[in-house]
Parts: C-alpha cells; sequence; structure tokens
C-alpha cells in the first residue's frame, strides 16, 4: 500500500525525509515583535534566536489552517497518516482534524489518521519514525493506527532550558524568579505528561547538573532500552547534545540514537542552549 505521513514543523524531518515525497512538512507561522516566520526549509535559526532575544515580547506560533492540512491529505496514497504537536499546547491537532473532515466530505473512503502526539520535536519525528516502520512492515491501516496509538502512549519527552527569557515573557516564570534562577544558575528540568502538557520535574544549579539529572530520569523510565530507538534534539550546542548522546549510550546501549538540530517552533520552546531528549 502507498502512504503519506504528515509532520507540523514541531517535529524535525529526517535529512532523508526531505527529499522523501511521501513525507510533508506543514509549517506554523512564529511571530517575533511583529514580524512573522514561516517555519519551512529557509527557516534560520541563527537569525530567529536572535531576534527573539532582541524582542521584548514572548515569540508566538499560530498553527497551519485546516485548508493547508487539507491540501496535505489530497494526494494518491491511500493511507494518509498526520503527527501534530500536542493538542495540549496548540491548535494543530485540531486544525488537521478539520482538514482531514473537509476532504472527507469529497472523499469519504479516505483513510486519513490524525495522531495527537503528546509530545513535540523529535517527539513527533520518534511516531513518524514508527508510522513508516508499520508501513514497510505491510501492517493494515488499522494496524498502523493501533500500534503507533499505543507506542505514543508510552513514549516519554524530557528537557532542559539553558535559558528561561521565554518562559519569562510568556508569563509561565515571574520576573523576580526568572532573575533569581538567572543568578542562582538554576536549571529547571522539565518533563511531558501523559496528557501532553508540561511539567518540572527537577531542578539543579548548572548546567552540567540540570542535564545529569535529565539523563538519570530518562534511564528510569526505559525499559527495553536495547529495542528502543531514542532522539535528542538540540538548539544550537551541538556539543551539548553529543554528550547526552554519549551518556544515554553509555548507560542504556539502545538499537539507535537519533540526534537533530531543532526546527523554528522547537527553537522558540526550547531557545539557545535547550535540550531535548524523547524516549
Amino acid at each position: 500500500m502507498s502512504y503519506k505521513i504528515v509532520i507540523d514543523s514541531c517535529g524535525e524531518l529526517l535529512d532523508e525525509w526531505k527529499q522523501d515525497e511521501r513525507i510533508e512538512s506543514v509549517p506554523l507561522t512564529l511571530t517575533v515583535g511583529g514580524e512573522s516566520i514561516i517555519d519551512d526549509a529557509a527557516f534560520n535559526q541563527k537569525e530567529f534566536l536572535q531576534k527573539v532575544a532582541a524582542c521584548p515580547e514572548c515569540p508566538k506560533s499560530a498553527c497551519p489552517s485546516p485548508e493547508r492540512y487539507m491540501r496535505a491529505f489530497t494526494c494518491d496514497a491511500e493511507h494518509v497518516y498526520c503527527v501534530t504537536l500536542s493538542a495540549e499546547l496548540s491548535g494543530s491537532y485540531n486544525s488537521a482534524v478539520l482538514g482531514k473532515s473537509l476532504l472527507l466530505e469529497d472523499q469519504p473512503d479516505k483513510k486519513i489518521h490524525i495522531f495527537n502526539s503528546r509530545s513535540a520535536s523529535v517527539g513527533e519525528t520518534l511516531i513518524g519514525m514508527k508510522i513508516q516502520e508499520c508501513e514497510e512492515a505491510g501492517k493494515s491501516f488499522e494496524e498502523v493506527v493501533e500500534e503507533v496509538e499505543a507506542y505514543i502512549s508510552q513514549q516519554n519527552t524530557f528537557f532542559v532550558l539553558e535559558n528561561l527569557e521565554t518562559l519569562r515573557k510568556n508569563g509561565r516564570l515571574s520576573k523576580v524568579k526568572a532573575l533569581v534562577a538567572s543568578a542562582l544558575k538554576i536549571k529547571p528540568v522539565m518533563a511531558s505528561t501523559d496528557e501532553g502538557t508540561i511539567c518540572q520535574l527537577d531542578q539543579a544549579r548548572g548546567m552540567n547538573k540540570a542535564l545529569v539529572k535529565m539523563v538519570e530520569y530518562v534511564v528510569e523510565k526505559t525499559v527495553d532500552s536495547k529495542d528502543k530507538i531514542l532522539a535528542i534534539s538540540h538548539c544550537n550546542c551541538a556539543s551539548r547534545a553529543q554528550l547526552i548522546k554519549e551518556a544515554l549510550q553509555e548507560r542504556l546501549n539502545p538499537k539507535k540514537i537519533v540526534v537533530l538540530d531543532t526546527a523554528g517552533v522547537s527553537s522558540m520552546y526550547a531557545n539557545d542552549g535547550g535540550i531535548i531528549v524523547v524516549v
């Protein structure tokens, strides 16, 4: 069976996907200081981070329209799958569901499933990889949906932020707390919840200690690690991501570890120096 995987642009694309017609990234739009930036292949992370640092306002994102999703779903593929940013963090999932409904009005027999990742960034990437694995194994549409939904329910996302300015600007961290945290070099260790929201697991004084704590949480949550594919995304800190990869490789010896640089939406959330790990 032929298939297509649509991923909103919060999910990073593997290099081999960028030339694969079966994979399409649907871009969100980022806004910094009144300027709109399309999160597509032309996104410039360095320039974006400079603009975010210089702007007193919090950067924002707008999800793709239902019509944009409908266009992505309009194809010859027999099976269409869509992976979106957590529905608790963005309207992208609901927009994709509406896009599906629009297409089904004209093509009621089209097989389309929208996956709420309950994650972000490379969490979406891993889900796309799982869909591809199931399709290449020759599984039916219904089997793919069931297996991938089960995979999502077991997935865990962790991240550590170097820069707390975005949290301060969007009101999730008061100015006083942000200043104190910065002065004391306190770094929060964050994670996704089962519902797809964000929670703080821990904190540490200094980035290195926070990363060590994050690795401990990843190890604790990872079962059957030799059969697992882990993913790491980083915002402008490749050497830091490599250290995390080496630590996880030594502690867990997983099947594979994918390391990617954050695209636009993930760069907005993680900010300069942020690290995301998904297992």
